[in-house]
């Protein structure tokens, strides 16, 4: 077992409080702190908290360089039977399959669509192929997995998951009364199937001149967020975003889009080719490992609508999960993910852990102990992340505390 030494993505978008909060940090935050990584994923894999075995003379030699951290890619690498189990190391080729992360968002995150598994592969290879870097701002494709995704809410998590339907949408569009949308609305009151949505969304993304269409929405959106529409919430999320994002397109995009507000506790799934956008909250999210994102707007960052539109799947269902008790003290998500598995650990006095490793564990509150069969024990506190090896398993914890804990998918069941 290793404590982590987790990596912050400061993308503009995040907040200055939720993360420094979290890790007993001052706050606010000198800037934004947008996600925690705590995983094995290349671009920023996790240090481990491994203390020298001697002590450290008290002045190094100035010509001495300080010697690089282990981090946890290298870690499983040297290793992977040790550290995943020969299971998982040949089901996912030697790689920890997912990545446990805090996602806090001040401000919307684009307007995206993952891969599936097939898509990644493909796209990475074509990019390679082109001779694009592997930092190449213009890169869709930055390793060749697949990234669903779960985000559980740790506070009122507001979302944009999934499409409307047809008659959902056309509602919507000539609720607002803005001319330029009515053939729109037209063609999907009329619609049969899903069709119709991708088709729908293509128009809007690839509208000749948007910044004109953008103001009347926007204003039309006002009117109704003042209202008592039942499309009043999705209205005033679309006015918030604006404000961010002046002229964007996307923000007429969130209206086909479902509009929720997670409470805390609950969690969605989004699996490949479903279009989504997180607004505002703070929540755990566990993926697949992978970086892969295809944005259609609200971003700085590279854009491809064609490739969007070729991966959306307009008829993904994006649930809403409520977690499923297994014991006392322990509840889990049930998605289809064969990479990741969620659990949550409310800690009163022992527990022994889900699982056979290897497992991410994260601790949100309190203070708890891990025991291995070995007799190793590591302590944990709020904001203190751990791997734990699939040697090392099994293990208890000792409370209280509440944790979350991530562990691959169960392997599939034999014929």
């Amino acid at each position: 077992m290793d404590l982590l030494r987790p990596v912050i993505r400061p993308y503009p978008w995040g907040t200055r409080t939720a993360i420094a909060e979290l890790q007993g940090r001052p706050v606010p935050a000198p800037g934004p702190e947008a996600e925690l990584w705590m995983g094995a994923h290349p671009s920023a894999p996790s240090a481990l908290h491994r203390p020298p075995l001697t002590p450290a003379p008290p002045t190094p030699a100035p010509s001495t360089p300080s010697a690089p951290p282990v981090t946890l890619d290298a870690v499983i690498a040297g290793d992977p039977e040790r550290e995943l189990g020969a299971e998982c190391a040949a089901r996912f080729g030697g790689r920890l399959p997912f990545l446990l992360k805090v996602l806090s968002a001040e401000k919307a995150l684009s307007i995206q669509v993952h891969p599936s598994r097939a898509q990644a592969e493909a796209g990475y290879a074509a990019e390679n192929a082109r001779g694009l870097a592997a930092d190449d701002p213009a890169r869709n494709y930055v390793d060749d997995w697949p990234k669903p995704e779960l985000l559980y809410a740790l506070t009122p998590f507001e979302v944009a998951a999934g499409l409307r339907t047809p008659a959902d949408a056309s509602a919507l569009f000539r609720a607002l009364e803005v001319d330029e949308l009515e053939p729109l609305a037209a063609a999907l009151a009329d619609a049969v199937g899903e069709d119709a949505l991708g088709a729908a969304l293509a128009s809007v993304l690839e509208w000749p001149e948007p910044r004109p269409l953008v103001a009347s929405v926007v204003a039309a959106c006002q009117r109704l967020a003042a209202s008592d529409s039942p499309f009043a919430d999705a209205c005033a999320a679309a006015v918030r975003v604006a404000a961010d994002h002046p002229g964007d397109v996307g923000v007429v995009t969130l209206l086909l889009m479902r509009h929720d507000v997670l409470q805390p506790g609950q969690a969605v799934f989004m699996p490949a080719g479903g279009l989504h956008a997180y607004l505002h909250g703070t929540g755990i999210e566990l993926l697949a490992n992978s970086d892969n994102v295809v944005r259609s707007g609200l971003t700085g960052k590279h854009i491809d609508v064609p490739e969007l539109l070729r991966l959306l799947d307009p008829a993904v269902a994006v649930p809403v999960l409520s977690p499923r008790l297994l014991a006392p003290g322990l509840t889990t998500f049930d998605t289809p993910a064969p990479e990741f598995r969620l659990y949550l650990l409310d800690v009163a006095a022992s527990l022994e852990l889900p699982g056979t490793g290897p497992a991410v564990l994260l601790c949100l509150d309190g203070t708890c102990t891990l025991r291995a069969a070995s007799g190793q024990e590591l302590d944990l506190t709020q904001g203190d992340s751990c791997f734990i090896p699939f040697a090392d398993a099994p293990l208890h914890a000792t409370g209280p505390a509440r944790l979350v804990q991530a562990t691959p998918g169960p392997p599939p069941a034999q014929p």
